[in-house]
């Protein structure tokens, strides 16, 4: 493989209108900081610009909704964003913005050398447009009825309730999302990049010379080349976004696709502002795009097309690492469902547990399939992993350094047959360990990493320094020495994947700055090094820090059930003299209780003004303590014949209403009457 002389790392851009979740990160960020740590420790020149896409239909939507500005929106998110992705670690030289003014200029400049080259074509189309708000609307300005499944509430580009994709003249019955109007349909003039122009170089350059990406990667470019490319509109009607550089678009934004990849560009001009295109234009470097699978075409073929069509020296990417799908708990991980784990959410809820998050989701990475969160799993792989295992080992060999030589790294002896066997069995790990992160595997480059801490382990367990004390001492020297190497070969393994706890390690153990060549060479703690005091890397997570994880998560399903609910159809007429027929009383509940034998039913006795009554109901399940109904007023029906039930004589019926997610909630007047007291 050709050596380069600095690689380019880029993350895909989040959108704005929201923070960042699980997935995103699992995706994108922590692969692509994993990749950028470890060639900074090869003493590789590395950058990793990343950024917030700030433009778009779903930012002016989020603005709408929360009747404040785009800007307002964007200033918000993009500083959670980017506060929360410093406080996981993730490495960024830069992380700027599409909003700033470098950005716009450098978009608008890119279309406008498209322009005055004639790469565009211009095309007049018919859309949407709202005769209230006096706009053209955007797929996700339209609502209305799915075709397919008749969902009253899908969107003009997607219907959520059965994942179909749509064109806004898709749907039945549409009506604007701004102002409720009937849209009409009118013509508008825009500017395509014709894509089919670069089919033969894309194909040349994709499925001739990178059969080496990722199977994901290079079966989705496959598939849309062999669909035969089409010419893709870059502007839009809109008032949020760049504004397009031509006195005949007035009132149109370049179109988000084509103006977020440029922010790359953008920022990492206004990182070097004098030698940026030493890192875009230069052969010498290397370029990684670190992206999700949904943005595989935009930066696979969209992108290198827009890069191919400014010329000037511009260098493609040399690989696209893109991961699958991390689901959550069995369920597709959506923001619109809060069905997600928010970053800045967890790093307030786990104070100090960056490094478990990040192994987690390296150790579970979607990078061959799409995968499953489970906070089980995040739980077992903490306590039986990185606490049982790794922690473990740390702390054994640390305390028994304190124990025994009061923290000062011994001098060691003779190495024997278990010395060379354990530097022999790292040499090996670190060979695989490399190729594995090399090759982009950093799931199984993680658990090469493990496998130090496992053979440490293993060699204190079969040297048993602790016996040996007694008869040798000099052994034991040489044997915690070795530990103490083996240490430092985890500080400088797992920096990439855990770098707090090897930033703290390394410190423990007096070791100035990592390095991978040094990773096992045997002598990286001095003898004569006094470590600091031992300190436990990892701790337990308990049950119920887990149990309030697995409650919001149920919360979230129940706000979503609620906010989808839609009412039943209201029930044939009847006659008021046939509603007068039922007598609905008050009454006060004295007694409630499970009934047994039964999963549904509770038992309550009622104080109903007339010498009390017995009414069974079933609403057990949505009254788990059934003791919070006593002292409760209930509507109840006091002329139903009695009925016996599992044994009992319930006499009436308690009135409840259904909530949207199944629960039943009895009835009962909003302040006290007397029991007894009749509604009508």
């Amino acid at each position: 493989m050709k050596q380069y002389k600095r690689t380019l790392i880029t993350t895909a851009l989040p959108y704005a209108n929201g923070p960042v979740h699980i997935g995103h990160l699992a995706g994108v960020y922590v692969p692509a900081d994993i990749y950028a740590r470890y060639l900074r420790l090869q003493g590789r020149p590395v950058t990793m610009v990343g950024g917030s896409d700030e433009h778009g239909v779903p930012i002016t939507i989020k603005a709408k909704k929360e009747g404040v500005t785009p800007q307002d929106v964007v200033d918000r998110y993009h500083s959670i964003i980017k506060d929360s992705f410093k406080e996981l670690g993730i490495s960024f030289d830069i992380y700027s913005r599409t909003t700033s003014s470098i950005h716009a200029a450098t978009a608008s400049e890119f279309f406008s050398r498209l322009h005055d080259k004639g790469e565009f074509i211009e095309q007049t189309s018919t859309q949407l447009y709202d005769p209230e708000a006096h706009m053209f609307l955007a797929d996700r300005y339209v609502t209305g009825e799915c075709p397919h499944c008749h969902s009253p509430r899908a969107y003009g580009d997607q219907c959520e309730a059965c994942g179909t994709s749509l064109n806004a003249t898709d749907l039945i019955d549409p009506k604007s999302a701004l102002s409720g109007a009937t849209p009409e349909l009118r013509q508008t003039k825009h500017w395509f990049l014709p894509l089919d122009r670069f089919q033969e170089r894309l194909s040349r350059w994709i499925l001739e010379g990178h059969k080496e990406w990722r199977p994901n990667v290079y079966g989705q470019c496959k598939s849309w080349l062999d669909l035969g490319l089409q010419p893709r509109a870059v502007t839009r009607d809109l008032d949020w976004g760049v504004p397009v550089p031509l006195k005949e678009a007035e009132g149109k934004v370049l179109y988000v696709w084509f103006d977020a990849p440029i922010g790359y560009i953008s920022n990492t001009k206004e990182l070097y502002p004098d030698s940026w295109e030493t890192w875009w234009k230069d052969p010498e470097t290397r370029i990684i795009n670190f992206i999700g699978k949904d943005n595989i075409v935009f930066h696979c073929i969209v992108f290198p097309a827009m890069l191919m069509a400014y010329g000037d020296g511009f260098q493609l990417p040399d690989n696209v690492p893109s991961n699958e799908f991390l689901n959550l708990e069995g369920d597709k991980i959506s923001t619109s469902r809060n069905w997600a784990v928010w970053l800045h959410e967890y790093l307030r809820e786990f104070p100090g547990k960056q490094d478990t998050l990040r192994y987690v989701l390296t150790a579970n990475a979607p990078e061959t399939k799409d995968n499953d969160f489970t906070w089980a799993d995040f739980q077992t792989r903490n306590n039986s992993e990185l606490v049982a295992i790794l922690g473990n080992f740390i702390n054994r060999a640390t305390v028994l350094t304190h124990k025994y030589y009061g923290g000062s790294v011994p001098v060691p002896g003779e190495m024997l047959d278990a010395e060379k066997a354990v530097f022999d069995e790292i040499d090996e790990i670190k060979k695989r360990l490399t190729e594995q992160l090399e090759g982009f595997h950093f799931r199984d480059a993680l658990r090469e990493a493990m496998n130090i801490a496992r053979a440490g382990n293993k060699y204190l367990q079969e040297t048993e320094p602790w016996k040996v004390w007694k008869t040798d001492q000099s052994r034991v020297a040489t044997i915690l020495y070795t530990a103490l190497q083996i240490c430092a070969d985890i500080a400088i393994a797992f920096e990439p994947f855990t770098p707090f706890m090897s930033d703290r390690l390394s410190r423990q153990l007096g070791i100035s700055q990592l390095c991978w060549a040094k990773l096992g060479t045997r002598d990286l703690v001095k003898s004569g090094t006094v470590i600091a005091q031992p300190e436990l890397l990892f701790e337990k997570i308990e049950d119920h820090a887990i149990a309030a994880q697995l409650a919001k998560l149920e919360e979230a399903k129940r706000q979503n059930i609620i906010n989808s609910y839609e009412p039943a159809a209201v029930k044939e007429s009847t006659s008021f003299e046939d509603f007068e027929k039922t007598d609905i009383r008050v009454g006060t509940v004295t007694a409630c209780s499970k009934v047994k034998k039964s999963n549904r039913l509770l038992q309550l006795s009622i104080d109903d003004g007339m010498g009390g009554r017995t009414i069974l109901s079933g609403i057990a399940q949505s009254y788990p303590n059934p003791e919070e109904l006593v002292g409760k007023q209930v509507c109840f029906i006091a002329n139903f014949p009695p009925r016996k039930m599992m044994g009992i004589e319930s006499q009436g019926m308690v009135l409840s209403a259904v909530d949207a997610d199944g629960r039943l909630v009895v009835v009962g007047p909003t302040a006290p009457v007397a029991p007894g007291a009749s509604v009508g």
